[in-house]
């Protein structure tokens, strides 16, 4: 085994392994039994386990975003009004994470670590012009980007059904290019002399590119190529990306950073596309579970946080590296293509993705591992947030939050070391973009209650489905959510599955409980100022915004090259691990 030099001895090396919309019930240490995950499982084995581990929003950029700055995403604006788009929308809008958020990134570079990000970002891109790069995570403290700016959508991974209309909307792709290239010979001719033409041929010819562009921007095909992309630092590697290597990839670009800084200190963020739809799986790995393509998504996912701890252990830095693993929120219930499900299962908690109040939507896994600074095969009960990463990862670094603003997080270090019982967190705010959902209370006591009063729950379609399958996400306002006065109130200590909402009659503290609570959230709303929301009108396109790797329109690129054998060649040890279990 290689051993590391280490310059840094009081500083560890940080490690943050993200899956995008995993569901916690999607993994063998969280009660799985036929989805194949044993490298996960044995991270859990050897580090702390957080059993009510908990995002602050149920869908991807609010929660990376209070992930990365501590902070709900109400304080920074990353979220929207009414029912819009609660995401950053694509590559060709303005919003993103505001400059003025510090980032846990930014803390520690400070503290003198390398900075790097390898995955997805969705945070934003450009403002002004293509290639300002405004929302580059350069600009939030990070030393090294590879990776996707956006998300993956369907068009980066097409279903075989559509083979037909993505053939028809290529040709009409080329048809536009010809088209515009005889206007272009045609115009120069006619201004040179070469040719006579009339202008109102030209004209006419122009008109019907604008007809033919309009009809392929609004086709199923053309966000592949502006929205699935894969960048290194600034330059565009590849678009449109070729999805179902990406993730392989972005492993090896994780391991080359891992050689590259095994002196340290570092932190690396790794952000999968892993299990987010269109599920982009490659061969080795399609086929061989029991829960389709999603399942043959989540063990390959596996497989390679396997990859990322078996390069940690190569290059010596076992022992001298903090290494977390979450998913960004819970699985999304209503992903299905015909009969099959493509998105991830909850357990036995209710809802999933897009719900911002019921569990299934924000609880999610929390793994932590630090040999010889945090006990390993405990389990932690308590409640803890996305958000305490940042305070966290300052306290082990030597460096301190922000002072300059309110830090939703709280430092775990005490909670996995032992040295409290309960967690910092006595509420917690459980919001749906702009409009709180619901508030959790966790009394500081040993009564072991987890109170959670629920004031806007979403209108389930079809009633009783558990999700919101006729809208694809379910809403945060409006006729498509429920407003409930009192609260529905749960104790999820005995009612994990928010089955049976709590009374007068059934609850001797009904009354103590919700006026409590209702303290609690007017003090809360008090500390929230007025920002610009991200994902209101910034987050309408422009499609000048539009990053290219070539001369707009003609935006195709591959600098990646062929995938190279060595990474699919640990595909039998896997088989290996597996049949160990």
């Amino acid at each position: 085994m290689c051993q590391a030099h280490r310059v840094h001895d009081d500083k560890p090396n940080i490690v943050l392994i993200m899956a995008d919309d995993l569901g916690i019930g999607d993994l063998g240490c969280y009660g799985n039994n036929t989805i194949r995950t044993p490298h996960i499982d044995r991270l859990a084995r050897e580090g702390a386990q957080l059993t009510q581990h908990l995002s602050a929003a149920s869908l991807c950029s609010p929660s990376r975003s209070a992930f990365l700055t501590g902070r709900y995403p109400i304080r920074s604006g990353m979220v929207s009004s009414g029912n819009n788009t609660r995401v950053v929308k694509n590559l060709a809008v303005p919003a993103g994470l505001p400059l003025n958020e510090t980032t846990f990134a930014a803390l520690l570079k400070k503290q003198g670590y390398s900075t790097g990000l390898i995955g997805k970002w969705h945070q934003g891109l450009n403002c002004d012009s293509r290639s300002d790069h405004c929302h580059h995570p350069y600009n939030y403290g990070f030393d090294y980007y590879y990776g996707m700016p956006y998300t993956l959508i369907d068009s980066c991974w097409p279903a075989p059904s559509r083979s037909m209309e993505i053939a028809f909307e290529s040709r009409l792709w080329l048809c536009i290019q010809l088209v515009a290239i005889a206007v272009l010979t045609l115009t120069f001719g006619k201004l040179s002399g070469w040719v006579s033409v009339p202008w109102l041929l030209i004209f006419s010819m122009i008109l019907f590119i604008f007809l033919l562009g309009y009809a392929w921007l609004s086709s199923y095909t053309s966000r592949l190529y502006w929205d699935c992309l894969l960048m290194r630092e600034h330059e565009i590697t590849e678009q449109p990306m070729k999805a179902e290597r990406a993730g392989s990839i972005m492993v090896k670009e994780a391991i080359s950073f891992l050689e590259r800084y095994r002196k340290g200190p570092f932190l690396l963020f790794f952000s999968f596309l892993h299990v987010h739809v269109p599920l982009p799986t490659t061969d080795d790995f399609i086929g061989t579970s029991k829960h389709g393509l999603y399942g043959d998504n989540v063990e390959e996912m596996d497989f390679m946080v396997g990859k990322i701890l078996d390069a940690i252990d190569e290059f010596g830095l076992r022992n001298d590296t903090l290494v977390y693993f979450t998913s960004d929120h819970g699985g999304h219930l209503e992903a299905r293509r015909g009969h099959a499900q493509l998105g991830g299962w909850n357990g036995i908690y209710k809802g999933g993705k897009g719900m911002g109040g019921w569990e299934g939507g924000i609880r999610v896994p929390g793994i932590v591992r630090w040999p010889g600074k945090i006990p390993a095969g405990q389990f932690i009960k308590e409640a803890t947030s996305l958000m305490d990463i940042l305070p966290t990862l300052a306290s082990v670094s030597g460096g301190s939050p922000p002072q300059d603003r309110i830090i939703d997080g709280r430092d775990l270090m005490p909670l996995l070391q032992g040295n409290i019982r309960h967690s910092e967190h006595e509420f917690l705010f459980h919001y749906c973009s702009s409009y709180l959902h619901a508030v959790r209370w966790i009394p500081k006591d040993d009564s072991g209650a987890v109170w959670k009063a629920h004031y806007v729950t979403p209108i389930f379609q079809p009633p009783s489905s558990g999700g919101c399958y006729v809208t694809s996400l379910c809403q945060c306002f409006g006729e498509q959510v429920t407003y409930h006065n009192p609260p529905l109130l749960f104790d999820l200590s005995r009612d994990p599955s928010e089955s049976t909402p709590l009374t007068p009659d059934t609850e001797p503290l009904y009354d103590v409980v919700i006026k409590k609570v209702a303290t609690a959230l007017k003090e809360h709303q008090e500390t929230i100022m007025p920002v610009t929301y991200q994902l209101a009108e910034l987050n309408q396109a422009r499609k000048w915004l539009t990053p290219c790797c070539g001369v707009f329109p003609f935006c195709l690129c591959d600098k990646e090259g062929e995938l190279s054998a060595p990474m699919l060649r640990r595909r039998h040890n896997y088989n290996q691990v597996t049949k160990g279990q």
